[in-house]
Parts: structure tokens; C-alpha cells; sequence
């Protein structure tokens, strides 16, 4: 009788660990479609992910990244970095402890990160939160209206940034104008490369892949008037906007002390953990990435920072009306297009 028993609690063990693994497998899987909502430029989603065992690892999709605009991929890593804590949080959400590695093999620069499934853990209910917020992100190029953005709003989001290891610097009057005038530079030295002129027009044409790219439902119908100018995309598209400025809008920049693809993968993370605690504060973001692609206008945006840090990207912060669903979600490329699995 004694034997018997033994043999059903050997049994029962074994068939426990092909269910743990296969739940396992189910959440990374979630956690790397989930990824794929994260915001990057022109939206090229430069992310691939490779699903082994309790692993998930995140590269670089350098097909994807844009030689031009971006040839050091600094915003395609800082992209990456968003997909990777969309990720976590997606796991953390789902109830699992996991290991995160940055950059896990030096001889390989496009293997970014290592997600490492521990075990069970309890449900992190900020999390949850974010995980709400992830599929409700969007870019919206419209003037901000409304009030400005809270001093309690803007506290919650700082503090957000914080803790992903990256600070936020909230840019005086007087710093607007001077990023104005680095933005509108900036815009004007790519332009002239005929180059930037063709990427641009690929990834916001016809010819993008599927399910990337930015559509003209997503660019403004006519220029804004803003500030701080926004992405000439070179052609109009079919988002209608008013004739308001954006006098209420908040602009704050992201930074840190180092400049290396570690320090943007981390830019990410508190990108994502910034925007999303701003969703569920009823605040807009968008970024605006040209003053960072050109070396004069970031060396510029240092020089407001007093030279204490290494600008990764501007945003402009604004309050929402819950009533205005906002532009349509730019595509997404389906799972299986990102997810490599065995």
C-alpha cells in the first residue's frame, strides 16, 4: 500500500512540471506580444525576441533600424527598452518573479536583454495597471489644449522615471524657446540630406513593411501650431487638427548620466514607465526625437542640462479629455513576425 502511494505522488510530480512549463511558456509568449505595443520611431518596431525554455531574450532587429536617422541606434535601442519593460510588466502582472539581464554577452551588441522566469510570485498590482494602460498608449501630434499638466501629475510621473534609474528634467520658459529653436534646427540639417528624405518617405509611404510604419491617419492634415515644432513628415496627412496653440503644454526632457546603448536600453524602461503612469494620470505624451538625432542640437539640450547628464529624448506633456478617444493606434506587426520560438 505504502508503494502504491509513492508511485501516485511520483506520478502526480511528474505531470505538475509539464504544466508549470507550459504555463511558463504561455506567459513569456504574453509577455513579448505585449512588447510589441511599444512606442519607436516612425514606428519600425526594431524588436525581435527569442522564446528558449524559461528564457525569453530580447536583439535588436537591425533590418528595422534606421541607418540614417539613427546610425548609432540610439532611439532603437531606447525603443527596445520600452518593449522590455512592457514585457516585465506583463510577467509581474501575470503573477511571476523573473531575473532581467542587460546587454548578457559583450560579443554580441544586438542581444540587448535576458528575461529569466524564477518562479510564482504574488501579483503586482501596479502592474496590473500598466498592463491596462500598455494597449491604450498612442501618439497624438495634436495641439495640446486644456489645462496644463498638475504639480501631483507630474510629480507621479517623475517619480515613475525615477525608479527606472533615469531622471526627468521639467524645461523652464526660457528653456522652450531655446528647444524650439534645436528642434527646428535639427529638422532643417536632416531635411537637407536627401538620404533622411528617402527614409523617411519609406517608412511613412507605401512601401513599409506591413503592420509598421506611421499612417496618415496618425500625421496632421496640416502644420500645428506649436512651440516647439513638430515632425515634418513631408507631406499632409489625414489627422485634423485645430488652430490652437499649445500654450498649455509641459515640456520635460529624459536623461542620464552616461551615454551608452545600457543607459538607453534604461531610457526605455523609464520611458515606459513614465508614459504609462501618465495614462492612468489623464496625461499625454509625445516625444519629439529630432533634437536627438543631430549631434549639435543634443550637445544644445546637455548645455540646458547644465552638462550634469546625456539627453535621450524630449517630451511634451499635456492634460487629456477623457471623452476624445484621440487619433487612431498606429499597426503592429503580428507576434509571430517578433517571437522566435522553438
Amino acid at each position: 500500500m505504502t508503494d502504491t502511494g509513492k508511485k501516485s505522488t511520483m506520478s502526480n510530480d511528474a505531470l505538475a512540471q509539464p504544466i508549470d512549463a507550459l504555463a511558463e511558456v504561455h506567459a513569456l509568449t504574453e509577455a513579448a506580444t505585449t512588447a510589441g505595443y511599444a512606442p519607436s520611431i516612425h514606428n519600425t518596431q526594431p524588436w525581435r525576441w527569442r522564446l528558449t525554455d524559461r528564457t525569453l531574450d530580447l536583439f535588436t532587429n537591425r533590418s528595422r533600424v534606421l541607418t540614417v536617422t539613427d546610425p548609432d541606434a540610439r532611439l532603437a535601442t531606447l525603443s527596445c527598452g520600452v518593449a522590455l519593460h512592457h514585457a516585465r510588466m506583463s510577467l509581474a502582472a501575470q503573477g511571476w518573479r523573473v531575473t532581467t539581464t542587460l546587454m548578457p554577452e559583450s560579443a554580441d551588441p544586438d542581444h540587448l536583454a535576458r528575461i529569466h522566469v524564477d518562479g510564482r510570485a504574488p501579483v503586482d498590482l501596479p502592474a496590473t495597471l500598466h498592463l491596462r494602460a500598455i494597449p491604450l498608449r498612442h501618439t497624438d501630434r495634436r495641439p495640446v489644449q486644456g489645462e496644463p499638466v498638475g504639480q501631483q501629475e507630474l510629480r507621479a510621473i517623475t517619480a515613475a522615471v525615477e525608479a527606472e534609474g533615469t531622471w526627468l528634467h521639467t524645461l523652464r520658459p526660457e528653456q522652450v524657446f531655446e528647444l524650439a529653436s534645436a528642434a527646428d534646427h535639427a529638422q532643417r540639417t536632416e531635411a537637407d540630406e536627401p538620404a533622411w528624405r528617402d527614409e523617411l518617405a519609406y517608412w511613412t509611404g507605401g512601401t513599409r513593411p506591413v503592420g509598421t510604419g506611421i499612417p496618415d491617419a496618425a500625421i496632421p492634415t496640416r502644420a500645428t501650431r506649436t512651440t516647439v515644432p513638430g515632425r515634418d513628415f513631408g507631406h499632409h496627412g489625414d489627422l485634423r487638427v485645430s488652430a490652437d496653440h499649445d500654450k498649455a503644454a509641459v515640456f520635460v526632457m529624459l536623461y542620464g548620466r552616461a551615454d551608452e546603448p545600457t543607459d538607453w536600453l534604461r531610457a526605455g524602461a523609464a520611458l515606459s514607465a513614465g508614459w504609462l503612469t501618465a495614462i492612468e494620470s489623464g496625461v499625454s505624451v509625445l516625444p519629439h526625437s529630432a533634437p536627438v538625432e543631430v549631434l549639435a542640437t543634443r550637445q544644445a539640450l546637455r548645455v540646458m542640462l547644465a552638462s550634469v547628464g546625456h539627453p535621450y529624448l524630449v517630451l511634451r506633456l499635456g492634460t487629456t479629455d477623457p471623452a476624445d478617444a484621440g487619433p487612431p493606434h498606429a499597426p503592429r506587426l503580428p507576434a509571430d513576425q517578433i517571437i522566435e520560438q522553438p
